[in-house]
């Protein structure tokens, strides 16, 4: 049966109308679930994009951030995947430590290929963090005690051993010629407990995030970073802060921060998402919020981002290897 052209452009606008209007309920309502208690990374990471998305008009109505805490972003991991894979309207935050997880089979059953990885929208740095009163003035002051006596310098951050902020300190030691295995280490949910302790003098050093760190000096915690774990200092706030490698001790570890989505989103969802985070991560607002916030430039979306993640699992299962660390290999 054949159509008059007329009709066949109808059809085919309407087709087009009607997908598009799903689509764009994607936008509408909208959820952004943080893994852990507010004031954290992962708090950090909702709220910007929060801010932005609605600032900008990308949203027609607020969005709405739901904690969600529990193994570092597992409960999260496996809440969204097993039982609620379609919602399109929810993007989960995620950072490098949740892919450090995923390498080590902490998030259960599933891997790295389970999610819709959508967005990163910036990164961070490791940080070595210490009370305001504390009497380590510097990074080496922190090894020279660790050296002399481990079990007298209490470290503590959010997670558990194998964690990313356990990697951080790990790497530290082994960097000052300290065995790892030789740490006092004490785990907590999110970052913002483990400052929480930090101040309340029940753990002395935190290894954490610098832009967390920075947040929370700004709202009044009283804290001091001592090192970052970046190759040069980093700008702006945080330009006086030498890094660890200055110090002597040769420690990387950048934090990629950003989203992703249940795993069956459809394909038209997950591109207006796509579009949406790379327009809003265009704008001079949103670079202004970002650097307001302490992360730095990194703008990935897409198959980019996915492949980017997958990588990245690989590098972390060979680092958990080199520590003895069980892994979990990818389907």
């Amino acid at each position: 049966m054949k159509f008059p052209t007329r009709l066949l452009l109808a059809m085919t606008a309407f087709a087009t109308g009607a997908l598009s209007a799903h689509a764009a309920g994607a936008l509408e309502k909208t959820e952004c679930i943080a893994p852990a208690k507010p004031g954290g990374g992962f708090d950090l990471t909702c709220k910007l994009v929060q801010s932005t998305l609605v600032d900008g008009k990308f949203i027609a109505d607020p969005m709405r951030v739901t904690y969600m805490p529990g193994g570092i972003g597992a409960v999260a991991y496996n809440t969204v995947i097993a039982q609620r894979p379609d919602s399109a309207n929810t993007i989960i935050a995620f950072s490098g430590g949740s892919l450090l997880n995923l390498a080590q089979g902490k998030f259960g059953r599933y891997t790295e290929n389970d999610v819709r990885w959508l967005s990163a929208i910036g990164t961070d740095y490791g940080a070595v963090v210490v009370a305001e009163g504390s009497p380590f003035k510097s990074l080496k002051d922190v090894m020279a005690a660790m050296k002399a006596d481990p079990t007298k310098v209490v470290l503590g951050a959010g997670g558990t051993v194998g964690s990313q902020d356990w990697m951080k300190a790990a790497l530290t030691a082994r960097a000052g010629g300290v065995n790892p295995k030789s740490m006092r280490y004490v785990a907590f949910e999110g970052g913002g407990e483990a400052l929480t302790a930090l101040q309340g003098g029940h753990i002395h050093v935190f290894t954490g995030d610098a832009a967390e760190a920075q947040q929370q000096i700004k709202a009044g915690a009283k804290v001091r970073i001592l090192a970052v774990m970046h190759d040069k200092r980093l700008s702006g706030d945080m330009a006086n802060i030498p890094t660890a490698t200055e110090q002597g001790f040769d420690v990387q570890w950048p934090i990629i921060r950003g989203f992703y989505l249940g795993p069956k989103v459809s394909d038209a969802d997950y591109k207006v998402w796509v579009d949406t985070f790379n327009k809003m991560m265009a704008t001079p607002a949103y670079n202004a919020m970002r650097a307001e916030r302490g992360l730095f430039p990194l703008a990935m979306t897409g198959p980019e981002l996915d492949a980017y993640v997958k990588k990245q699992v690989a590098g972390y299962r060979k680092l958990a290897d080199e520590f003895g660390l069980a892994t979990t290999p990818a389907k």
